[in-house]
């Protein structure tokens, strides 16, 4: 290869990092954007809290200390982290909640892009992390896993879900006030 073509690949190269590391600067107003969207397409999903669905209502305590802004990298990595399990959860039989398929679809696809943004800004294999990352992942899949169960046992009832969208409202609510506080 003659050194033009090395120059071309190194540019398009140092192009690319720029872009990225561009994206990865503006990830908080972007993952601010996502929350904001996904919890009006949370709203378009459905209609009100149907009454009927009050007496089965269950605490599932979301542990809000791993969204303790410490180090924004562990956060960062809980936000990936909480976002892929709801994005799980979402991606289940749906079918009893009668929900507006179009808005439940924006939804899904508004955190799968989001997932894949952080995945890419996010340090993954940084030992400094590692610890703290890997207790709050246990924390934050034992919630996930509570409701999930929860599900389960209702039989993915219309009430189960939801039980289960106003949860995940909750979760998105506790993502927006970290995300303020740690940009500020």
């Amino acid at each position: 290869m003659n050194a033009s073509g090395l120059i071309q690949i190194g540019l398009i190269l140092l192009c690319i990092t720029t872009i990225f590391s561009i994206q990865c600067n503006h990830l908080p107003v972007q993952q601010r954007k996502v929350v904001e969207n996904s919890l009006q397409l949370l709203d378009k999903m459905g209609k009100r809290f149907p009454q009927q669905c009050l007496r089965e209502k269950m605490s599932f305590r979301f542990p809000k200390q791993v969204l303790k802004p410490r180090q924004k990298e562990t956060v960062k990595v809980a936000i990936e982290e909480i976002f892929q399990h709801i994005f799980y959860i979402f991606s289940k039989n749906l079918t009893l909640a009668a929900w507006n398929g179009t808005a439940l679809e924006q939804f899904q696809n508004g955190l799968y892009q989001q997932i894949e943004q952080l995945e890419a800004c996010v340090i993954k294999k940084h030992t400094h992390y590692f610890r703290s990352k890997e207790v709050n992942r246990l924390k934050l899949k034992k919630y996930f896993h509570k409701i999930d169960c929860f599900l389960n046992d209702k039989q993915h009832s219309l009430c189960s879900w939801e039980i289960s969208r106003a949860e995940m409202r909750r979760c998105l609510q506790l993502i927006d006030k970290v995300i303020r506080k740690l940009n500020n």
